[in-house]
């Protein structure tokens, strides 16, 4: 008999309900969470019939980063570089590049990238390219933002510090600036990986107080001290995707070092000398040696050491605080990813998919002439369920803003952090991935 590769779905027992307007009526009806899903998310429900010749977690996954993905899915942006007040860098990918053909209250999908990504990788080219389609053409219409993490995708690292899985301000720092621009607009998370992890903490420490209105997130690392235990456990996971993870890392701080020790007396400088030392790290090394010290700002950074730092930065446990619809896209023979909390946290915001296959950011499927993915189309269908379907509260989220006499984009009560826009960007080839990079991590 051939396996039922149908995903494994975990619903709260009482799910969340919903305000939405009904299809028939057009009258505004409060709907649960796990019925909306049934409804109107039923390619979720569907099952992951996998390539023949990608038949396992390992061939999925190494095919993100040896495909040739340049042919599809094509996307270009329009980027906008920030200032952080630490003196940071970030650079903001906004699609489509002409943004007066999309209304200033459309839904925008804010994402959240892999470990080195950034907004050409092709994970999320797949879903922008249909999200930012018009709707004439058969897309959504909607309005996205690739927040580019510091170093990452052709952004300067301007400061002494790095980006990590647990250190959430820079995402602050950017929807500031994006709540902004389109303050009556929905915003809809989505995030890969490591920018997963990132989300998840997030919408867990905003609560209430998110200016983000929904979450979906695919390969979230969740606990992220069982998850290197687990990579470290075989051969492969250590010799094969720890190094590749911890190298490409490691270029990240080589690229960009004359940041990180220009004050050779600042803790980073003494932190990326030692670094330099490695050869050939795997992912907890770098972790232990660099991230620990110059992934996030005081008082929480430095960590003692990568267990603390892992321990701290893991998503699972913050879980239980989110307050906005939530789904989690996990495979259950993701070599990277192997423990998934499929509780959701008791949360009744919180929908857990494990499917049957799909390796880390994989789930290759036969497409219409190309290789497609599964996660394609419930992300689709979710990014319009929470974009057009649900009534979304009017006033708008989280702290006041406010401009300080330096220009400055600033929250009340949160002043120690602060944007503003520099000079640079413009548009941005989101077809071509970065030199010395691995692509799909």
């Amino acid at each position: 008999m051939p396996a039922d590769k149908h995903p494994l779905i975990h619903f709260p027992s009482e799910p969340v309900l919903l305000p939405v307007r009904s299809k028939e009526t057009d009258k505004v009806e409060f709907v649960s969470l796990r019925k909306l899903l049934e409804t109107r998310c039923k390619s979720l429900f569907q099952e992951f019939k996998e390539l023949w010749w990608l038949s396992n977690g390992h061939l999925q996954t190494l095919y993100c980063v040896t495909g040739d993905f340049s042919k599809n899915d094509h996307m270009w942006y329009n980027r906008t570089y920030l200032r952080l007040s630490d003196g940071g860098t970030l650079g903001l990918d906004f699609a489509p590049v002409d943004q007066s053909t999309v209304p200033k209250d459309a839904p925008i999908v804010v994402v959240q990238h892999g470990l080195t990504g950034g907004s050409y990788e092709a994970y999320v080219r797949a879903i922008l390219s249909r999200a930012c389609l018009s709707q004439e053409k058969g897309g959504l219409g909607y309005r996205a933002v690739v927040i580019n993490f510091r170093g990452c995708a052709g952004v300067p690292i301007t400061s002494p510090l790095l980006y990590s899985a647990g250190n959430t301000d820079d995402s602050r720092c950017a929807l500031m600036y994006v709540t902004q621009q389109f303050p009556n607009a929905p915003l809809l998370g989505l995030g890969f990986s490591l920018g997963a992890n990132v989300l998840t903490r997030y919408l867990g420490e905003e609560g209430i107080d998110s200016k983000i209105h929904s979450g979906c997130v695919l390969a979230c690392p969740w606990d992220l001290r069982q998850n290197n235990r687990g990579l470290l456990s075989t051969f492969f996971g250590k010799h094969v995707y720890s190094k590749a993870l911890g190298g490409n890392l490691f270029g990240v701080m080589k690229r960009h070092l004359s940041a990180f020790i220009e004050d050779e007396t600042h803790i980073v400088a003494e932190a990326a000398k030692a670094t330099l030392t490695l050869k050939n790290p795997t992912l907890d090394e770098f972790d232990e040696a660099f991230t620990r010290i110059a992934g996030g700002p005081a008082p929480r950074w430095p960590f003692p050491n990568v267990d603390a730092y892992y321990g701290w930065c893991s998503s699972d446990i913050i879980v239980p605080r989110i307050r906005v619809p939530f789904l989690a896209i996990n495979a259950d023979d993701d070599p990277v990813v192997k423990h998934v909390p499929m509780d959701g946290g008791g949360n009744n915001f919180v929908v857990m998919t494990l499917t049957k296959g799909g390796g880390h950011l994989g789930w290759f499927q036969a497409g219409p002439g190309y290789v497609d993915r599964w996660t394609t189309k419930p992300v689709i269908e979710w990014l319009k369920l929470m974009g057009q379907d649900l009534i979304q509260d009017p006033v708008p989220k989280g702290r006041r803003l406010f401009t300080d006499v330096d220009g400055f984009l600033r929250e009340k009560g949160r002043e120690t952090l602060g944007v503003k826009v520099i000079d640079g960007g413009g548009i941005i080839d989101g077809n071509k991935g970065e030199v010395g990079m691995r692509q799909g991590l």
